[in-house]
This record gives structure tokens, C-alpha cells and sequence, in this order.
């Protein structure tokens, strides 16, 4: 696998690697705990966002099990970072990779995380040679359950009470779509 060419656009989207200019906007959506909640972690801190921009701006070798690539997304033409989107690499071996998003809700509703999330899945098998591209989320996340299902990806799982949220049992959705699904989709 390669370290995959940043940045590119689609239609309306501009991603990119985060530099430390990105401090605010990340802060603005990644302190929430409306936004937390479906992560399984409490909201950054500002602190936290300052390390999370120096690890993210240095990019990965995308090599090992674990290296992942943290994209940042801007509305084309504007500088404000609106969410992200992340690859990991699961298992170099076996080619299967992690995808998830994260967006300001204040830019919700626009389409911005399934054209991201569309896109960096196209770089995924393009570009990284994933054979198997998978995505884990809360299934009270119904926002990305959407964009799952936009993608064409098939839920493989429904884990029932597999992750403590501070005080509640969260239950978690695999959905996956393999390299030969997303080129019979895309022709």
C-alpha cells in the first residue's frame, strides 16, 4: 500500500492534510458531546486538539497495521474546515480498512459527509489497494448509518451492548463493502 496524494477535490469539497491553522475549527466540533457520544470518547479539549493537528499534519507512512490517514474537509473555495474523514489500516496483510467521518453539526444536512466519505472510499480501493473497506458505528448514529447505506456498503453486524459511553451501553453497526462490490457499483 502508498501513501495516497493529498489534496484533491470533489464537486463541491476540498480534502486535504490538517495544518495547525485547522486549531479552531477542529476545536468547533470535536469539544461537543453531541458529537463525542458516537465516539465512545468524551469531547476533546482544546489541548487535546493541539496534539491530535500535530499528529494528523505529519500525515502516515500507511504501512503497518494501525497508521491511518486523517483528512480534513473544506467546502471548495473556503478555508474552514467543516469535518473530517479518516482511513485506518486494520490489517496491511489482509488489505482491510476502516473508514469513519466526523462533521461540525452546524454543516450538517448538506451532503458534505457522504461526498467526503464517497470519495476517500474511492482513494481507499483506487489508490490503497483495500480489499475490504468497513465502517463501525453507534446505532444511534443514524446519520451515518445514511451514509453507509448511501455508499452501497451492507451491514454485516449489529453488536448489541459491546462499548461503555461513560454510563451507557452503546451498541455498535459493521457495515463493509469489498473492492470487486465498489467497481461493479461504480461502472
Amino acid at each position: 500500500m502508498t501513501t495516497p496524494l493529498l489534496p484533491f477535490s470533489t464537486e463541491r469539497l476540498l480534502l486535504r492534510l490538517f495544518t495547525p491553522d485547522d486549531l479552531d475549527d477542529l476545536y468547533a466540533y470535536q469539544g461537543l458531546p453531541d458529537v463525542a457520544r458516537y465516539l465512545y470518547r468524551p469531547p476533546l479539549t482544546r489541548e487535546q486538539c493541539v496534539q491530535s493537528l500535530t499528529r494528523r499534519a505529519a500525515g502516515t507512512a500507511w504501512a503497518k497495521d494501525g497508521d491511518d490517514l486523517v483528512v480534513a474537509v473544506c467546502p471548495v473555495g473556503e478555508a474552514k474546515v467543516v469535518g473530517e474523514v479518516v482511513l485506518k489500516l486494520a490489517s496491511a496483510r489482509a488489505r482491510q480498512v476502516e473508514i469513519g467521518w466526523v462533521f461540525n453539526p452546524e454543516y450538517g444536512g448538506r451532503g458534505y459527509a457522504t461526498e467526503a466519505a464517497r470519495a476517500i472510499a474511492a482513494l481507499a480501493f483506487s489508490e490503497l489497494d483495500a480489499h475490504r473497506l468497513f465502517a463501525r458505528l453507534d446505532v444511534l448514529n443514524t446519520g451515518s448509518v445514511r451514509v453507509c447505506e448511501r455508499l452501497g456498503m451492507r451491514r454485516e453486524a449489529y453488536l448489541v451492548e459491546n462499548d461503555l459511553d461513560g454510563e451507557r451501553w452503546g451498541s455498535e453497526y459493521v457495515y463493509a463493502m469489498l473492492a470487486r462490490e465498489w467497481k461493479v457499483d461504480r461502472t
